[in-house]
């Protein structure tokens, strides 16, 4: 596995080895030892959600505070994305940061995403499958949401034809400055 550091302290972009030859290719996607290794803690994922999307579909920015907050292991399965993650600890050196990346299933990178970030993304291709591991179950209560075109923030989504899909609950969420973070 190649780690990618992104300049944002503790996240991390991964790229696994990619064995292919004339039948396909194989890849570990996973393997919780050398994951454990890689950001230097103990992790236990509890749930793997899945998201399919239409190009235009922009989800986020999601995260869950207190006991409930969130860590992901997040790649894209089939199409493109364009994956974003907000660094919302006050104590870090990279406050307010954001970083972008494509993940696709052809580059098959994966984002590492640790608590107390924000994370969302765009579709960029006709349909796009989303996979990711999260180490605590999804609260309600706990569920906040920072607007994906927030000023304070300022994330350089690429265009696209046509509007974002945006649902109507992100298109409410809280500014950066009204935003309850870690």
């Amino acid at each position: 596995m190649n780690v990618i550091r992104t300049g944002i302290d503790d996240l991390l972009l991964l790229e696994p080895v990619v064995h292919e030859d004339s039948r396909g290719f194989f890849m570990e996607t996973y393997n919780q030892q050398t994951f454990e290794k890689i950001i230097n803690r103990k992790v236990d994922f509890l749930q793997d959600n899945h998201s399919k999307s239409q190009i235009g579909v922009l989800r986020g920015m999601h995260y869950q505070i207190g006991t409930f907050a969130q860590a992901k292991l997040v790649r894209c399965i089939s199409g493109t994305v364009y994956d974003v993650a907000i660094d919302l600890r006050k104590k870090s050196k990279t406050f307010k940061k954001w970083f972008g990346v494509k993940l696709s299933a052809e580059n098959k990178k994966q984002l590492w995403i640790p608590e107390g970030f924000a994370h969302g993304f765009l579709t960029l291709t006709d349909s796009a499958e989303f996979v990711y591991k999260v180490n605590n179950y999804y609260d309600r209560g706990s569920e906040r949401a920072i607007l994906w075109n927030d000023e304070t923030i300022a994330i350089q989504w690429p265009e696209i034809e046509g509007d974002y899909i945006i649902s109507e609950k992100d298109k409410i969420a809280s500014s950066f400055d009204t935003a309850e973070i870690f």
